[in-house]
């Protein structure tokens, strides 16, 4: 059972920050006037997060005890209340009205309307204090559904622009505003990370055909063979049996015979030994040029491995038999096995990257009295920023392959990507750390050796992960 109270007018003014002082003395003014005038019970007022513009929010909550008591105010005195805050501040603030009502639950089996349901705090607005949640409790839409289950991970607000931008755009901003505590108006330095890099490799590692190809007509992957490529075929195929006959692996004869005038192979001369290239014929006379292989070459090349100049402690764990092994299922399928499980430990390796170079940044600055965690904040913005123009990059590559642009256009702006991505870097050590530029080139010099050392050391466990793990 629920009693309905009366209406609750909320104001919400958006203030540009040179006046914000001011306007709080004016407003703590105004409120003041309103609660003289009748109807009117309370009058509340908070201090919101900024807006996208990065201004002052601040919102208030006028009680009235009817409708009618609202109804009087709005046709009466509220167009002079609202000309005051014209007349000293206009051009340099917005503001946005509505009407609200407060439901209060009075059943003694339910929490009180003025507790949250979710923590039990006390409620003074439109929305918990304490965790967030909204005050009144009602059915969702399916839509909303949506939002919650990927909201989290996107975060396709306002927050997504307010973050990309800078990112691309400003080396260093993005942590430097963070680290002095404006967070809220951006995404979070490790959900930004997650979700380019997921976007990263979605783009340049996924191929629809593989994932999805039952959808796809097999036909439409087969080429049409054409007269012209008959033609072509058949010239290549007389070229290699010529070359066959100059070594001597096939006779003239038989060289000559089976070029394109569609003579047929009659004597039963065959040069081949057992190893080599051998020309067989079947049983309509053709001839039939197979290479004859073994396995001694692979098991060969498998059994060179040597484990001698391994540490001991490595050795024990990449024995001969064990490296064999891995070996002879690598070259099984030629490597696609292995490939595929080595482009699938990429990320986490990239992540496995980050702390290492955190800690090459702690020991570049002992003296900038930051904290571990706030080099680990730089790495991972500048790890995100790449992600950003690589998908970026991959993007145009392909438009640019499809209006079939000139190669030199595509050449020239990963060359261009290339330089921006060493030059970025440069920069938010500059504006981050504020050394100079010759100390700052020095230890951005040291930071990219030891990134290709770090990468290379990461990559190399990582493909010996992969290696054993077939």
């Amino acid at each position: 059972m629920a009693d309905n109270f009366g209406p609750i007018y909320e104001v919400t003014h958006s203030v540009d920050r040179e006046v914000a002082a001011d306007f709080d003395v004016w407003l703590a003014q105004h409120v003041e006037e309103m609660l003289e005038l009748p109807g009117i019970t309370q009058a509340r007022t908070y201090t919101a997060n900024e807006d996208e513009q990065g201004r002052s929010r601040r919102v208030t909550l006028y009680y009235f005890d009817s409708d009618s008591d609202l109804d009087a105010y709005l046709e009466g005195p509220a167009a002079a209340m609202r000309q005051s805050s014209e007349d000293l501040f206009a051009g340099k603030f917005d503001v946005v009205r509505r009407i609200l009502h407060e439901t209060a639950v009075i059943d003694d089996t339910l929490t009180p309307a003025e507790s949250c349901l979710n923590c039990g705090t006390a409620l003074t607005g439109q929305y918990c204090g304490e965790c967030g949640q909204r005050a009144r409790s009602r059915l969702i839409s399916i839509w909303e559904l949506i939002q919650e289950a990927f909201g989290d991970l996107l975060e396709l607000d306002s927050r997504l622009w307010r973050t990309l931008i800078p990112l691309a755009i400003r080396p260093g901003r993005l942590t430097r505003d963070y680290l002095k505590g404006r967070r809220a108006r951006f995404m979070p330095p490790f959900r930004t990370y997650l979700v380019l890099s997921i976007v990263f490799f979605l783009v340049v590692f996924f191929d629809p055909r593989e994932e999805f190809g039952i959808f796809f007509d097999p036909e439409e992957d087969v080429p049409e063979v054409t007269n012209e490529g008959r033609g072509i075929a058949e010239e290549i195929r007389g070229e290699v049996l010529q070359e066959l006959a100059d070594d001597g692996v096939l006779s003239a004869n038989q060289a000559a015979t089976t070029l394109p005038d569609g003579t047929r192979i009659t004597d039963d001369e065959n040069p081949r030994s057992d190893g080599e290239d051998s020309a067989d014929e079947d049983d309509n006379g053709e001839i039939n040029i197979s290479i004859d292989s073994d396995d001694s070459t692979t098991s060969g090349s498998c059994d060179d491995i040597e484990t001698n100049d391994f540490p001991p402690w490595l050795s024990a764990r990449l024995t001969p038999e064990r490296m064999k092994a891995a070996c002879e299922r690598i070259v099984a399928d030629e490597g696609k096995t292995f490939l595929g499980k080595l482009l699938d430990s990429v990320p986490a390796a990239l992540i496995a990257l980050l702390p290492i170079m955190a800690l090459v940044l702690k020991m570049l600055y002992p003296l900038s009295k930051r904290y571990y965690v706030e080099h680990v904040l730089f790495v991972v913005h500048y790890h995100a920023f790449f992600f950003l123009i690589l998908t970026l990059d991959t993007l145009f590559l392909r438009f640019a392959s499809l209006l079939s642009l000139p190669d030199s256009v595509s050449a020239i702006t990963t060359l261009a990507v290339s330089i921006y991505i060493m030059v970025y870097l440069f920069k938010s050590m500059r504006l981050v750390y504020g050394q100079g530029r010759l100390i700052s080139f020095a230890k951005y010099l040291v930071l990219v050796v030891a990134y290709l050392v770090g990468l290379v050391l990461v990559l190399a466990v990582t493909g010996i992960l992969a290696a054993f793990s077939i």
